[in-house]
């Protein structure tokens, strides 16, 4: 198989197809697009739980790890509040390397307001480079939590910040020197700390509160992949307008000289939110200060549509996120 996600006609024919539901205080279960898991803890309260690898960088894995696993957790309504944090560590690692993996660990904790509560660290012969696992843990009122298979057609599409942030980042921070040859030094650093957005816990606590119904994390995949994911587990039709996609110069040069889509690229730190008044949603994020645009609806039909100008193509099932391309 391919490295990346996989496809999703083995997700669902080898995967979801195999898993059987036994208990009846799990409220989410495994299922395309899904960000998260949820069990009924009592007659109000559910936890949420989401785990995410690190793979697609060398740098800064540890905080990539805390960030993803919160952005998900998020994506129900809930607020993250603790962290399970597995690492398989090569026999060339040292301890000083580990001890500035953990300072990178708790930095983002600190960002995201929660505690690493538990974890495992092995030193194993089975990798060559430091594999990190994180799962997020979270609380959310029954009645307040969100999931991406509530959005309904004539639902508002909401985008906050910019697609490719994350990609943008590990290049520039990775490719420097390539970048240098084309690029001047302030241009790549501006790029590099787009890592300092990654978190949509501030936007999707703002969505909640001004009633949207459902969230969905841009990750692998980007743009495209997310939107996928989201009318999928919805089982609705969408109409994008490809010029509202936001997105910043810096990841359109950048992923133009890596010969990359940026609507392919991994997209940590924004948010799609559906919502039935996106006016209002967009007025409140700005009030927050955070960025955000409609970027569509979502229909009645099957049809996935990306509309450019005069043209309209179709919305293809989530792609190999085109990091993949870049010699590691």
């Amino acid at each position: 198989m391919k490295a990346g996600k996989l496809k999703e006609s083995i997700l669902k024919r080898s995967i979801l197809k195999q898993l059987h539901k036994r208990r009846d205080d799990v409220m989410v279960a495994p299922a395309v697009g899904g960000d998260y898991g949820a069990i009924s803890v009592n007659e109000d309260m559910a936890v949420v739980l989401s785990s995410d690898p690190i793979t697609l960088t060398k740098d800064a894995i540890g905080s990539s790890a805390i960030m993803a696993a919160c952005n998900d957790v998020a994506c129900s309504g809930a607020k993250p509040m603790g962290i399970s944090v597995t690492m398989l560590l090569p026999t060339s690692y040292n301890e000083e390397e580990l001890r500035e993996l953990m300072k990178d660990f708790d930095a983002a904790c600190e960002n995201c307001g929660v505690d690493i509560v538990s974890g495992h660290t092995e030193v194993s012969r089975a990798v060559k480079e430091p594999l990190v696992v994180a799962t997020a843990m979270g609380t959310v009122l029954k009645k307040d939590m969100l999931h991406s298979s509530n959005v309904r057609p004539g639902m508002d599409i909401v985008a906050t910040k910019w697609v490719g942030l994350e990609g943008t980042a590990i290049l520039a921070n990775e490719k420097e020197e390539q970048l240098r040859t084309r690029y001047a030094q302030p241009f790549i650093d501006k790029a590099k700390i787009f890592r300092q957005m990654m978190s949509i816990i501030p936007e999707a606590a703002v969505a909640v509160q001004s009633g949207a119904s459902a969230m969905h994390d841009v990750s692998e995949g980007g743009i495209f992949g997310a939107l996928w994911e989201l009318a999928e587990s919805a089982g609705v039709g969408l109409e994008i307008d490809l010029k509202k996609i936001p997105i910043r110069q810096e990841t359109i040069e950048i992923c133009e000289f890596f010969d990359l889509n940026p609507y392919k690229i991994l997209s940590g730190g924004c948010l799609l939110i559906a919502t039935e008044d996106g006016n209002g949603l967009v007025m409140e994020l700005e009030k927050a200060e955070i960025p955000a645009v409609i970027i569509g609806k979502a229909t009645d039909s099957n049809d996935r549509v990306l509309i450019n100008e005069d043209e309209r193509r179709f919305l293809e099932t989530t792609q190999t996120d085109e990091l993949y391309q870049i010699e590691r």
